[in-house]
C-alpha cells in the first residue's frame, strides 16, 4: 500500500509510574489497566470518534480528525481517572500522562509516523502526572470551545525535536485554574501600544507603526512574558485613554508607550514601561540616534522591559530578538512601506506594495522578509489575473524567503498560500502549521489556512482558525464575514448572528478609513443580508462595484450576496465576468461556497464552473 500524508490530531497517553507498580504486583497492575481500557479510556476514545492506531502495556497512540474532539476526549478520560482515584491510597492509583499534538503525519495501512506523533509523544513525557499537555496549534485550534482553560508554559525543548515547541497545559479543574492564575501572576502581561509618530509628516506613520510591530514581535519570542497580539493592540491607535482602561480591556499588567520622530537620517525613539494598575511608570528612556542605529534601539528597548520584570531570556531567545532581519536601514523602511501598502487589501495597493518589497529585496538580496512580500502580493494579484504573474514565480519567491531564513513564521505562510493557489492543498496545510507553530499570533497564517479548509469543505476547521483569526485580530472583519458563509454551513445560527453583527461594525469603520477599498463593502453587504437589512447591502454592493467595477474579487463576492438575495440572473451575470478569466484557485472555493447554493440548479451555472479550472 502506499504512503500518504494527512492532518491530523493525535493523543499519546501513558501510564504513569508503570515500572514501579508492575514490580509491586505485576499481575493486579495488569488486570487493573485491562479494566481501566476495557471500562473507561477505549469507551471515551469510540465516543469521540478516535481510532487507536496502537495500545503498548502502559500507554495507547490514537488519532482524532477533529482537534476538539481529542481534546474533550482527554478531558473527559483524565477527569473521569481522578474520579475513580477519589479515596484510594496514592499508591493504589492509576493515572495517567497525555499529550496531544495537531501535525502533518505518514499514513502506511493502519499506522501513521512522522513529527507529527514524535511531538504528541515527547509533549505526552513532559504532561502532568493526571494531567494533559497540549502543543500551540491545538490550543489555537481549540480556542474557547470547550470549558477548559490553557497554562501557557512557554517554548519546550522537545528531546529529538529540532525546534522548541509551545507547549500548555489544559486545566480541568478549579484547584489547576487557581494554580494557573499564579503562574499568570508570575508571567508578567503586557500590551504594546502604537507608538506616536511625531515627524509632523503623516506618510510617516508607516515607520512608528513598523517599529510598534518589530518590538512586539521581538517581545512575544520570550516565553517569560505573555505579549497581545499586535492587531488587539492596534485597535487602540489614535484614542486618547489611560493605561488603566486599557489594563482592564486586554487583561494585561503593563503597557508599553512611546514615540518616533525621524528626520533625515536622525531618529528619536521614546518609550516607556507602566504598570496598569496605579499608571506608575517602571521605566523610561529616550534614544537619539542616527536612523542606522533603529535595530539597537529596539533591541535596548526590547532588553530594558525584560530587565525591569525581571525575565531571564533563554539562550536561543536572546540570539532570535538580537538577530537583525536586516543591517540595512533602507531596505528595512521600504519593507516597512510595503507591509503598509499590503495591509490596505485593493489590487493597486498590492502593486504599490510588491514595489516597496522588491525595493527592499534590490538594497539587501538576503532581506528574507522582503521575499515573503513578494510573493503575498503575487499571491494577491494572481488571484485577480495579472498575467504576467505565475503560480511557479510565486513558489520560487517563497522558497527563496524559506531559504534564507527557515525559522520565519511570515516565509511559512506565504508558501502555504502559494501551494494552496497551485491545489497542492495537503502541501500548503504542513506550511501552515509550521507557520502557527513558529508565531501562534500569526494573523495571515490562521485566515489563509482557514480558506483553505473551506475550500476543502472541511467547515468545523475553517470555523476554529477563522475564530482564532478574529480573536487575533480586534479590527478585522474579513474572517468574521466568511464565518458567516461557515457558520451557514455548520447550521450555527446564533454564532452567524454574533459574527455578522461585529462584521458590519467593523468593515463600518474600515470604510471611512480607507474608502477607496470595495473589500469592507462587499463583505459588509454579507454581513448585513445575514442580519436582514437588505436595502442597506444593496447600497454598500452597489459602492463595491463603483468602486472596483472590474475587480474579480469584487464581482464575485457581490455576486452571492445577489445569490442570497434571490436574485440569480444578476448574480450569474457577475459571475459570468468574474470566474471564467480565472484559470486557477476559485473551482473548490465555489465548490463548497454555501452561498452560492441558491445557484447551483440554475441552467448556466454548472458552465462557470466548468470554465473555472
Amino acid at each position: 500500500m502506499v504512503s500518504q500524508r494527512r492532518l491530523t490530531a493525535i493523543l499519546a497517553a501513558d501510564m504513569v509510574g508503570y515500572s514501579k507498580h508492575m514490580g509491586v504486583d505485576e499481575a493486579g497492575t495488569l488486570a487493573a489497566l485491562k479494566k481501566l481500557r476495557t471500562d473507561l479510556i477505549d469507551k471515551k476514545i469510540a465516543d469521540n470518534d478516535g481510532r487507536i492506531v496502537k495500545a503498548t502495556g502502559d500507554g495507547v497512540l490514537v488519532e482524532f480528525s477533529s482537534v476538539v474532539n481529542a481534546v474533550a476526549c482527554a478531558v473527559e478520560i483524565q477527569r473521569a481517572i481522578h474520579e475513580r482515584n477519589s479515596g484510594k491510597s496514592a499508591d493504589s492509583c492509576i493515572e495517567f500522562r497525555i499529550g496531544i499534538n495537531l501535525g502533518d503525519v505518514i499514513v502506511d495501512g493502519e499506522d501513521i509516523y512522522g513529527d507529527g506523533v514524535n511531538v504528541a509523544v515527547r509533549i505526552e513525557s513532559i504532561a502532568e502526572s493526571g494531567g494533559i499537555a497540549v502543543s500551540g496549534s491545538v490550543r489555537d485550534h481549540v480556542g474557547n470551545r470547550l470549558d477548559v482553560q490553557f497554562e501557557d508554559r512557554g517554548e519546550q525543548q522537545l528531546k529529538n525535536i529540532d525546534k522548541p515547541t509551545r507547549v500548555y497545559n489544559v486545566l480541568i479543574d478549579k484547584a489547576q485554574t487557581r494554580s494557573a492564575s499564579a503562574t499568570e501572576a508570575k508571567r508578567p502581561s503586557i500590551a504594546v501600544l502604537p507608538f506616536t509618530n511625531m515627524s509632523g509628516d503623516p506618510e510617516q506613520e508607516y515607520f512608528s507603526d513598523g517599529i510598534t510591530e518589530d518590538i512586539i514581535t521581538d517581545l512575544s519570542k520570550v516565553s517569560g512574558l505573555s505579549v497581545i497580539a499586535r492587531h488587539s493592540a492596534f485597535s487602540y491607535k489614535g484614542k486618547p485613554l489611560k493605561v488603566q482602561q486599557v489594563g482592564r480591556e486586554l487583561g494585561v499588567a503593563f503597557v508599553v508607550e512611546g514615540s518616533v520622530r525621524k528626520v533625515g537620517a536622525r531618529v528619536r525613539v521614546t518609550g516607556q514601561l507602566v504598570r496598569c494598575n496605579d499608571g506608575s511608570h517602571v521605566w523610561a528612556e529616550r534614544f537619539d540616534r542616527d536612523l542606522t542605529d533603529i535595530f539597537a534601539i529596539q533591541d535596548e528597548i526590547t532588553h530594558a522591559i525584560v530587565e525591569q520584570l525581571k525575565i531571564k531570556l533563554l539562550p536561543q531567545e536572546k540570539q532570535s530578538i538580537e538577530q537583525a532581519p536586516t543591517d540595512n536601514v533602507e531596505a528595512y523602511t521600504y519593507y516597512l512601506r510595503g507591509r503598509q501598502f499590503l495591509r490596505r487589501g485593493s489590487k493597486a495597493y498590492y502593486q504599490l506594495a510588491r514595489q516597496m518589497f522588491s525595493k527592499a529585496a534590490e538594497l539587501d538580496p538576503l532581506y528574507a522578509r522582503a521575499y515573503a512580500g513578494i510573493a503575498d502580493c503575487d499571491s494577491f494579484l494572481f488571484q485577480q489575473t495579472i498575467a504576467d504573474i505565475t503560480i511557479e514565480g510565486i513558489l520560487a519567491t517563497s522558497a527563496k524567503a524559506l531559504a534564507l531564513d527557515n525559522t520565519l513564521a511570515e516565509a511559512h505562510a506565504s508558501q502555504g498560500f502559494a501551494l494552496q493557489l497551485s491545489g497542492r492543498s495537503d502541501e500548503a496545510t504542513v506550511e501552515y502549521e509550521k507557520a502557527i507553530a513558529l508565531d501562534p499570533n500569526s494573523f495571515e497564517a490562521h485566515y489563509f489556512y482557514g480558506r483553505s479548509c473551506f475550500e476543502q469543505g472541511d467547515f468545523e476547521h475553517a470555523a476554529a482558525l477563522f475564530e482564532r483569526a478574529s480573536e487575533i485580530s480586534q479590527d478585522d472583519y474579513q474572517s468574521l464575514c466568511v464565518l458567516i458563509q461557515v457558520y451557514r454551513a455548520l447550521d450555527r445560527t446564533q454564532d452567524l448572528t454574533s459574527a455578522a453583527q461585529r462584521g458590519v461594525d467593523r468593515a463600518e469603520r474600515e470604510l471611512v478609513l480607507h474608502p477607496e477599498d470595495p473589500r469592507p463593502a462587499y463583505l459588509g453587504a454579507q454581513a448585513l443580508i445575514a442580519l436582514g437589512e437588505s436595502e442597506r447591502a444593496r447600497d454598500w454592493m452597489a459602492r463595491a462595484l463603483a468602486i472596483a467595477p472590474n475587480d474579480i474579487l469584487t464581482q464575485y463576492n457581490v455576486a452571492t450576496s445577489y445569490a442570497r438575495l434571490g436574485e440569480t440572473e444578476i448574480a450569474i451575470e457577475l459571475l459570468e465576468r468574474a470566474l471564467p478569466t480565472r484559470k486557477a484557485g476559485w473551482r473548490k472555493w465555489v465548490e463548497h461556497d454555501p452561498d452560492l447554493d441558491p445557484l447551483r440548479k440554475h441552467p448556466r451555472f454548472q458552465k462557470i464552473i466548468e470554465l473555472t479550472g
